[in-house]
């Protein structure tokens, strides 16, 4: 009697605490991130970043060209300095005068109609004005001076234009030139296309480490040349400023 007293209240007590207890709550749903959104974001973060990694070249291109002009202004002033006592032959002179209007109606090709490279056609001419007068002058060491003076803008012209003159594209809606021409290189495996967007055809394929020369771009485009002179267009988050 005593044993089955006790059995009772414990059964009961065992009843009361299973019904009162709930039951466990379903688990919440887990929510998952937009992936396209952020997708979309990150893509547009990486062209930004590669579009000032090209200013930054374009920048550093100008600065290395100034600096090659200030280095040749320097020796050529010592060049005078050391011939003073020797005078240019009026052949010599002449003949760099030939060569340097030549380069100059090579500069005016590459310009077009659309009168890109306006500001080194003027800057030539002038130059090549200048060392005409010398050449009357007498003063063949001038005459030449100037002359080298006149190829050396026209070449740097040329060279900002992108192309070799006659056969060079003139520029695009929105396309943007380069101050100078600026050094590059692919850092991927990527495709040289036709024009500035996917749907061109593919002209040839360049390799990562591949030297690039770029000369403009549009959108998320780069007008970019190989060492062979090979030229067309490669997507901006492939090409990176040369070492």
């Amino acid at each position: 009697m005593i044993r089955r007293a006790l059995g009772l209240p414990l059964v009961a007590g065992v009843l009361a605490c299973a019904g009162n207890s709930a039951p466990d709550p379903p688990p919440a749903p887990v929510r998952h991130a937009a992936a396209p959104a952020a997708t979309a974001r990150d893509s547009a973060l990486e062209q930004r970043a590669a579009r000032l990694e090209l200013r930054l070249a374009e920048r550093d291109a100008e600065v290395a060209d100034l600096q090659a002009r200030l280095d040749e202004a320097r020796e050529e002033v010592v060049r005078t300095l050391a011939k003073l006592q020797t005078v240019a032959s009026r052949a010599e002179a002449a003949s760099a005068m030939a060569e340097a209007e030549i380069a100059v109606q090579g500069l005016r090709a590459a310009a077009g109609p659309q009168g890109s490279g306006a500001a080194e056609v003027d800057q030539a001419g002038t130059l090549l004005q200048q060392a005409s007068g010398e050449f009357g002058k007498q003063n063949y060491g001038g005459a030449l001076y100037l002359a080298n003076q006149t190829k050396r803008v026209a070449s740097l012209g040329r060279s900002r234009l992108g192309g070799n003159g006659s056969d060079r594209p003139s520029l695009r809606p929105g396309e943007v030139a380069f101050a100078v021409a600026v050094q590059l290189q692919a850092v991927a495996r990527g495709k040289i296309r036709e024009g500035p967007g996917s749907t061109y055809r593919v002209l040839f394929t360049v390799e990562p480490g591949a030297a690039l020369t770029g000369f403009s771009y549009v959108d998320q485009w780069v007008r970019v040349a190989d060492e062979n002179g090979h030229a067309g267009w490669m997507f901006m988050t492939l090409v990176g400023r040369r070492g």
